[in-house]
């Protein structure tokens, strides 16, 4: 029976509409003789051949008013109200037609006959429809996977509409907390409370739960994730309202739940006075402006209508991706602004002080560094270059060139560092603290610092790698199971950073209230669950996933700090603080910075760590030097020294 469906369902779209006529022919020949023989009580309504000449005449006249109101053109499967008022109304229009035929033929028939023909033709046309519509429905929601919505919202139920329409997934129920709601049926799919989810798994009617909740908090959705996670049950979302009002997504679109759920903490709406104060009507700058920081900070950025934006970049397709999505956008919103794109290093003075003088920049935000951990332990100089020099650099640029505002992107491990990477930092700080101190005596820049934590979906973030390790069946690695973090989305990082900088009065370092510290490890597991998977462990040897710990990387820490002291004061933004640190006067820092750099040219990778030591940093190493070069030339053999280019120059 079901191959035989399937060749009228595969036939062509004439082939469907010429056995539609000729089945619908035959009902309406049916319903005129049952009509008949159900109001006479006899088969003698046969024998007449008037009657078969009425018949003859109303069949096409039937047909015709059924073509007329398209109910040709109607697809079987996607049957709505308007194609069962087609029925209706060409029932109506074939029944007044047999009343005018048989009076004007003169053909007796019964008072009655026609409305018993009107409901037989309804019950065989529009009942046939129905049966048909029903059988394709079972067919093909035997081949989807079972689905649950939580949220009968609005959004949930565009997205079941969404999803019947598709050929992946079919809805089985709605879940809201809306006890209103609950024994309800909404387009056809019952709404049920929360405990009904456990029954449906059971029975093994959905093996996924899709978050309709679009305009929840994140907060409310950490709760319902919460709920979710301890059963066997893949859970996925779709995109905030937000996002669906910008165009960036659409409601039909399903996806992993965020890990930025998971963390239940909600984004703080920024100040537009703030965020226009150093860039509206301005010419600003990004140095690393293909990073994951600095392309989120242009985002923001053209979105409070500067002049210019200078996109400086080292990285030659991280800058042409940055420019041509913004040059989109530009476009789109037909904005006024002038993008900029060069490549150049903030190692190179002289190129970074010529652009800034050339465009006469008055704003910069400064986010070009190194910021792997272990890869800057490999490559300690060129780490000390960059998140250093580069800092020095570019600040000695912005004073010669008369910018305005200066603000510098650093990070938690800047505290109390135990790497390379945080130290560096750390003296990145110091640099912008010591050309603070000569702010209206010798120049006008404004020198500000933003100390934040990681950021969900940067570049090396542990998101991404979960997610994938996840997808090829484990395991999963971190390298400590007590290893914590601070967490923030990327827009939310940039927005504040912004602001932070608007506030700056010269030297100050701000922090960014991070929430409260995240535990990699529960956050791995949570990932795993929601994932409709479970994390294998000796007490569940059979579990899906394993993770795994690898040690601690060089330079890594357990636990990451935003403040080196309690010396902590408020701002008017809610989330951002301001640290009052140690620094140096700027001719004292000079010494280390003369020192650094001859350590840097000559490779003297232990001048390096012990000028970091005495520098007021407060870096306390966990491992010896990692550098790979050096540690490489260390195991050369003594009399290889002609063999090889040395490393070390006069």
């Amino acid at each position: 029976m079901d191959s035989f469906i399937r060749s009228i369902l595969n036939a062509s779209r004439a082939k469907k509409r010429i056995i539609t006529l000729c089945i619908d022919s035959l009902f309406i020949v049916l319903a005129f003789w049952l009509a008949l023989v159900v109001r006479l009580d006899s088969l003698e309504p046969l024998k007449q051949a008037q009657n078969w000449v009425l018949l003859t005449l109303l069949t096409p006249v039937s047909l015709y008013a059924f073509i007329s109101l398209g109910l040709y053109r109607a697809v079987l499967r996607y049957m709505n109200s308007q194609a069962i008022w087609a029925i209706v109304l060409g029932t109506v229009i074939t029944t007044v037609s047999l009343v005018l035929l048989a009076f004007f033929m003169g053909v007796d028939i019964p008072r009655t006959m026609p409305f018993i023909f009107a409901w037989l033709c309804l019950l065989t046309v529009g009942g046939a429809r129905v049966l048909v519509r029903a059988l394709i429905g079972k067919m093909t929601t035997s081949k989807k996977e079972s689905v649950i919505i939580y949220g009968a919202g609005s959004a949930g139920r565009q997205l079941a509409t969404a999803l019947g329409a598709g050929p992946e997934y079919f809805v089985s129920a709605f879940i809201d907390d809306d006890v209103t709601k609950h024994g309800s049926i909404i387009q056809g799919i019952p709404v049920v409370e929360f405990k009904g989810i456990y029954e449906l798994i059971n029975k093994r009617k959905a093996s996924k739960v899709l978050l309709a909740l679009p305009s929840e908090t994140r907060a409310r959705r950490k709760e319902i994730l919460a709920q979710l996670e301890p059963l066997a049950i893949k859970v996925l979302s779709i995109p905030g309202m937000a996002d669906v009002v910008e165009g960036k997504a659409k409601l039909s679109e399903i996806s992993d739940v965020g890990v930025e759920d998971l963390l239940g903490r909600d984004p703080v709406t920024p100040k537009p006075d703030l965020m226009a104060a150093n860039i509206a009507s301005k010419v600003v700058m990004v140095t690393g402006a293909g990073g994951s920081i600095g392309s989120e900070l242009c985002r923001q950025i053209i979105k409070q209508k500067p002049t210019k934006l200078i996109l400086f970049e080292q990285s030659e397709f991280a800058l042409y991706a940055i420019e041509k999505e913004l040059c989109e956008y530009i476009i789109n919103n037909n904005l006024e602004i002038e993008l900029v794109p060069i490549m150049g290093s903030v190692q190179r003075i002289n190129r970074i002080e010529t652009v800034m003088m050339a465009f006469g920049v008055q704003t910069v935000y400064h986010a070009a560094a190194y910021k792997h951990v272990p890869l800057v332990e490999h490559n300690v100089v060129e780490g000390v270059r960059n998140n250093v020099f580069g800092t020095y650099y570019t600040a000695k640029a912005a004073v010669n060139a008369g910018v305005e505002n200066f603000v510098l992107i650093s990070t938690d491990k800047a505290v109390r560092p135990t790497n390379v990477m945080g130290a560096t930092k750390r003296m990145a700080e110091l640099v912008l603290q010591g050309l603070a101190q000569e702010q209206g005596s010798k120049h006008k820049t404004r020198f500000c610092m933003v100390r934040f934590g990681n950021v969900l979906g940067s570049s090396g973030s542990v998101v991404p790698l979960f997610r994938r390790q996840i997808k090829e069946g484990g395991p999963i690695t971190l390298t400590h199971p007590d290893i914590t973090r601070f967490f923030m989305t990327i827009p939310e990082a940039a927005q504040l950073v912004i602001q932070a900088g608007a506030m700056g009065k010269g030297g100050d370092v701000f922090v960014l209230d991070m929430g409260d510290p995240v535990k990699i490890k529960d956050l791995a597991s949570k990932m795993v669950r929601l994932s409709g998977l479970s994390v294998k462990t000796d007490t569940n040897p059979h579990g899906d996933i394993e993770i795994k710990c690898t040690g601690l990387r060089p330079g890594e820490k357990l636990f990451e700090e935003l403040l080196i002291g309690d010396n902590v004061g408020e701002t008017i933004h809610e989330r951002i603080m301001t640290a009052n640190e140690v620094m140096l006067p700027l001719s004292e820092l000079n010494v280390f910075i003369e020192a650094l750099d001859i350590a840097c040219h000559n490779f003297d990778h232990q001048a390096i760590r012990q000028l970091l030591l005495d520098a007021p940093t407060g870096f306390n190493p966990t491992d010896g030097i990692c550098d790979l070069v050096w540690n490489a030339k260390k195991q050369l053999p003594l009399d290889s020294d002609e063999k090889v280019v040395s490393l070390k120059t006069s």
